[in-house]
């Protein structure tokens, strides 16, 4: 748990719900994490400024994209768990979603 998790006082027991498609997005962190490396050596051979900032508008939309990703399985599968459920956890659960999805539109 982060940080922010332990002060929310979240807590989940059980699959997640992105387990399901938990090796497309290890296969998307990876390729995000290959245009990572891609951009070092960009900065390292010097290549020009706009060619940099290109790709990191393209790694920065990848890693939008597996938020979002993970948002949604959150809402379909941990809030909604937890609003059938009711009680203080379907509130920590919904402030916790608030919470992500505020932090997202700052990003």
């Amino acid at each position: 748990m982060n940080e922010s998790t332990e002060a929310a006082g979240a807590t989940h027991t059980g699959p997640h719900g992105y387990i399901s498609n938990k090796d497309d997005y290890l296969k998307r962190l990876r390729r995000i994490e290959g245009q990572a490396r891609g951009l070092q050596g960009m900065v390292s051979d010097e290549k020009y400024c706009i060619d940099i900032l290109t790709q990191i508008s393209a790694m920065t939309s990848a890693l939008q994209s597996v938020a979002l990703g993970l948002l949604d399985e959150h809402l379909n599968h941990c809030v909604v768990n937890a609003v059938a459920a009711g009680g203080e956890e379907a509130d920590l659960k919904m402030r916790e979603a608030s919470a992500a999805i505020g932090r997202l539109v700052r990003s």
